[in-house]
């Protein structure tokens, strides 16, 4: 392996200084840290990227486990950050850093910069019924028109309703998201990057910027948002006190897990439709401009911001938070085994909607679907493998709806499907989405989202190609994708379909 390059000879890396431009290809390689912080997991990545190299390997994996304080659900903030630093000096010196993780969550900081108590989790019950409330005050269309994004009862702009007239909010000097929150414990410099300010609800997407005017008519105070920040934006070096190996910069990249992930969807053409899979499926296709229209409002379909402009426009379908919830209630069982177990099982014995908020919270998963069966009239599940059996099913029917919604939507026909995150590796979910669809499913990479933000660094000190065709070839290259050719019967996919929908 070539030595990796001194850090000291990278180009200036100012806060906030736009990326040069890019180098030519073959001017050597470079590794960089990925800080990939998922809903149930953490992850520092460690990526070699260069002319037709792409390599990537873990340096830290841990758990995120949030935490309930007087009845409030939080993330362990301190915990993420700790880990955190522990992956980056386990990576040893890389040339920059780049930080994504979930949407809509947040975290306040007072005028000395001190943080005002732990982010609340997007699953605590806080903002139950605001979202009715704030939209029958600015309107569902009015919101729809300016954000574009879907209705979620998590989303930021709840959020912050929910939190009106607390201690914490009515101090607050500054609002980062959470990637924005890591950056600035990181380097000290404040900003907010677009992708996930892009989910919050509470952003312009045709004037790309902070929607001022709704945050005034939700009572929602304007001068606490962080200046908007591109992916590819160098924020800045790291501190020195937090004694990392080398002096490494922090990049913007795409700080939606997500916006990462389809950066390294390895498509050809614009013809596909991706399926990001992981705790949540997020289906969509990646467009130009957003989707505005009445029947896509109707259909809860969101239009967030992609790296290099790009929308992405998209449905956000449970994925496999019921099956992660139902290994946690029966001990954390051998998957793969299961797995094996659930494709013997009969299809379609028991289907359940995947979406319904009876299976958004924490809790005895296997129960609520016995529940959602008997209610339905179905067979209730016996045995794990036949709920595993009835939640893939279930999570197939789900992505066979958003991605026939999706091209209706958008008109962009779509000729395949790529799964990427987790998904990418239970065959049993990528083949039973082939069938579903009916259309072919290429599968991974798995550690899209850390691949992605590799990708983003890499591209921005010059080293890889110039625009998402040039990365997306790469990923051909280097990567290894399992394909998956639709079967079965579709008249069984329409039935089921029917159930479900009913």
């Amino acid at each position: 392996m070539p030595e990796r390059p001194d850090p000291a000879a990278e180009p200036d890396l100012a806060a906030g200084a736009p990326a040069p431009a890019p180098r030519p290809r073959g001017s050597g390689e470079i590794e960089v840290a990925a800080v990939d912080l998922g809903a149930s997991s953490g992850r520092v990545m460690v990526g070699r990227v260069g002319p037709g190299v792409l390599r990537l390997s873990a340096a830290h994996r841990f758990a995120n486990e949030p935490v309930r304080v007087a009845g409030t659900l939080h993330w362990d903030i301190l915990a993420l950050y700790r880990n955190v630093l522990a992956g980056l000096r386990a990576a040893g010196p890389v040339a920059s850093v780049g930080v994504d993780s979930w949407a809509v969550d947040y975290g306040l900081l007072d005028s000395s910069g001190a943080l005002l108590g732990n982010p609340v989790h997007y699953r605590d019950t806080r903002t139950e019924g605001v979202r009715q409330r704030v939209t029958r005050q600015l309107g569902a269309e009015r919101l729809y028109a300016t954000t574009g994004v879907q209705q979620l009862p998590f989303n930021t702009l709840y959020q912050l309703v929910a939190a009106a007239g607390s201690p914490q909010l009515a101090t607050a000097h500054r609002l980062l998201m959470i990637p924005d929150l890591i950056a600035y414990w990181l380097t000290g410099e404040i900003g907010a990057e677009v992708t996930n300010a892009s989910t919050t609800q509470l952003y312009d997407l045709h004037k790309r910027a902070w929607a001022t005017d709704v945050m005034a008519a939700a009572g929602i105070r304007t001068d606490i948002f962080a200046p908007l920040r591109e992916p590819g934006t160098r924020i800045g070096p790291v501190l020195p006190d937090l004694d990392l190996p080398g002096t490494p910069n922090v990049v913007a990249v795409g700080s939606h897990d997500t916006a990462s992930a389809v950066v390294a969807v390895p498509a050809t053409g614009e013809h596909f439709a991706y399926i990001s899979c992981g705790t949540w499926s997020l289906v969509g296709v990646e467009l130009d401009r957003p989707v505005l229209t009445e029947a896509s409002r109707q259909a809860n379909f969101t239009n967030e911001g992609g790296v290099d402009g790009t929308i992405r426009y998209l449905r956000n379908v449970m994925g496999l938070w019921p099956l992660q919830e139902s290994l946690r209630t029966w001990g954390n069982p051998d998957l793969p085994e299961l797995l094996a177990a659930a494709a013997g099982e009969p299809a379609f014995r028991s289907v359940v909607d995947i979406d319904e908020p009876a299976f958004l919270p924490p809790g005895d998963m296997p129960a609520r679907i016995a529940e959602a069966c008997r209610r339905t009239g179905q067979p209730v599940p016996e045995s794990p493998a036949a709920v595993v059996r009835c939640i893939i099913d279930s999570l197939a029917l789900a992505h066979r709806r958003a991605v026939r919604q999706v091209q209706e939507l958008s008109g962009r026909h779509v000729d395949t499907v790529h799964i990427v995150g987790g998904g990418a590796r239970n065959a049993l979910l990528c083949q039973l989405t082939a069938d579903a669809c009916g259309l072919p499913v290429l599968a991974g990479p798995v550690e899209a989202t850390a691949i992605g933000n590799v990708l983003v660094q890499a591209r921005a000190a010059g080293v890889v190609g110039d625009d998402l065709a040039a990365l997306r070839e790469l990923l051909r290259q280097t990567q290894e994708i399992a394909r998956y050719e639709p079967g079965g019967e579709s008249a069984a996919w329409r039935a089921a379909s029917r159930r479900v929908e009913v």
